[in-house]
């Protein structure tokens, strides 16, 4: 083809590609090779790695900034930092946007934030996913309050999609100030472990506030904020697995909160599963993990837990039963005998409002002694923050069904989707315990005066508690009330469970006409 057959813009476009290449890194393969000699792919092959192949439709690749100060009118760059676009994931529409940290450091400028805004607007409109890869270095300095500007067009449109389309955040380098709040409003954050790292002001400047010495690892790492602060829900060991995780994900998430999430090929057959008659250890006070009965009720390798490093005392995630995503609340004995306190009860609320969010039906695993005491929890308030939990079960609309595999006591008991804050169907096994209190407290408390004028106080003790676990203590008190709708063998759980979604399929609840709820931030 010759020269002159190229339209002038096309043209234009070879140019500055070529020129960017030099004056940026000394030519592509040399910035390339720097990407990868930091354990980081670029922004392109990024993109790439997550689409499926030839599905990504480019846009605005010839956008440059508008800055004129500084000597930015020196300097301009296609696509201004940012890739945008969209294509498919597993044959479903998404929207993408891939920040490039070579081209001034990822920084946001005017048109760049124009860029992610324009794709953020088209997934609302054609309800698709929302996927930001970032990788940058927070506002872009020498375009000041244009660039702030533009991360609040950003934050504005991360609200108004909350709850309508999915929006995942991957954090594939350093996201410093302005750069991390349009992640933490999203529904799920990605970290790389090394490689990146989130924080509102970096080392530096926490040593000239505060004296504190601290890596950029430490203070705002994947390690650091998947299991101290909870911002991130995946710590991923390289940026190939993060991707990957991504897509996993995805395929338990519908397209927007008007459509269900894909079903995947399941075949019936003998849904009987007598190795949980084996879980619950005789003695009440001995932990199991609840991962175990986890898997022996989902599908085969379906379980894809969420926040798996942080408030370890609770497990969420999604699965699959009967080919139909689910998402998972379970206590967990093997943490803190799997109370709640203020982490697990955000980590939980989080979880569940997201799961209303978009239509994905919650399952609810309980053996829970009760909320957490002490000063701590309650100076930093487990009042409000257990409330969260609550106020999220009761205002979730998806269908809901709880199984109660051991303790449901006291406040937890109602916490946790119990009858009547509007679960759909609860189920206990016959070792549940359903009460005020565990039974040597109650029997203390109740059986005082008995207990201290007994001739043999520890044997009149052992005998209330045996008493008070008969009669209390179990689930066929809450069965004849109601409470309980059927207390089932734990090898029935998978088949009942299988039952009553189904049965539930076609739930309708209307919420009270209002603005919105007040949930206790």
């Amino acid at each position: 083809m010759s020269t002159s057959s190229i339209h002038p813009l096309q043209e234009k476009f070879n140019e500055l590609s070529r020129k960017n290449a030099e004056a940026l890194l000394g030519g592509g393969e040399k910035r390339i090779a720097q990407q990868h000699a930091k354990g980081k792919l670029t922004a392109r092959e990024r993109v790439q790695l997550l689409l499926d192949e030839g599905s990504f439709e480019e846009l605005d690749k010839f956008v440059t900034h508008r800055a004129k100060d500084f000597g930015l009118d020196k300097e301009h760059y296609l696509g201004d930092g940012v890739v945008t676009g969209y294509g498919t994931v597993q044959g479903r529409l998404v929207y993408v946007f891939s920040q490039d940290f070579t081209v001034f450091g990822g920084s946001l400028s005017e048109t760049f934030a124009e860029k992610i805004v324009k794709v953020m607007d088209l997934a609302m409109k054609n309800g698709a996913p929302v996927i930001g890869l970032n990788d940058s270095g927070g506002a872009r300095i020498q375009e000041g309050v244009v660039s702030l500007g533009g991360y609040a067009d950003i934050f504005y449109r991360n609200v108004m999609a909350s709850g309508v389309v999915p929006q995942i955040s991957a954090i594939m380098g350093p996201c410093a100030g302005g750069a991390v709040y349009s992640p933490a409003m999203t529904d799920f954050i990605f970290m790389v472990e090394n490689t990146s790292f989130m924080f509102v002001t970096g080392p530096n400047v926490v040593k000239t506030v505060t004296h504190e010495e601290v890596t950029s690892e430490e203070l705002g790492g994947a390690s650091t904020h998947s299991s101290k602060s909870g911002v991130t829900h995946f710590a991923c060991a390289n940026e190939v697995e993060c991707i990957n995780q991504i897509k996993q994900l995805l395929s338990y998430l519908p397209q927007n909160c008007e459509d269900d999430a894909p079903r995947a090929p399941y075949q019936p057959g003998n849904e009987a599963r007598p190795a949980l008659n084996d879980v619950i250890p005789a003695n009440p006070n001995q932990p199991y993990d609840m991962r175990e009965v986890i898997t022996g009720v989902v599908d085969e390798n379906s379980f894809f837990e969420v926040h798996k490093n942080f408030a370890e005392n609770i497990v969420v995630g999604f699965a699959r039963l009967a080919g139909r995503s689910i998402g998972i609340v379970g206590n967990q004995p093997a943490a803190l005998a799997g109370v709640l306190d203020i982490n697990s009860s955000v980590k939980a609320a989080r979880f569940v409002r997201l799961c209303d969010s978009f239509n994905v039906p919650l399952l609810v695993l309980e053996d829970v002694p009760g909320f957490l005491p002490g000063t701590d929890q309650e100076w930093r308030g487990i009042i409000t923050n257990g409330a969260k939990l609550l106020y999220a079960f009761s205002e979730a609309t998806v269908p809901r069904v709880t199984v109660i595999t051991r303790k449901a006591y006291g406040g937890a008991y109602d916490v946790m989707n119990s009858k009547h804050i509007g679960a759909d169907m609860n189920y206990a096994w016959p070792t549940a315990e359903i009460a005020v209190m565990g039974a040597k407290g109650a029997a203390e408390i109740i059986f005082k005066k008995e207990i201290s004028e007994a001739a043999n106080p520890e044997a009149k003790l052992a005998e209330k508690v045996e008493e008070y676990t008969k009669k209390f203590a179990t689930p066929y008190r809450a069965a004849q009330r109601g409470y309980i709708d059927e207390v089932i063998m734990p090898e029935q759980t998978r088949e009942k469970l299988i039952r009553a979604f189904q049965m539930l399929e076609n739930k309708v609840a209307v919420l009270p006409k209002k603005k919105h709820g007040n949930i206790p931030l």
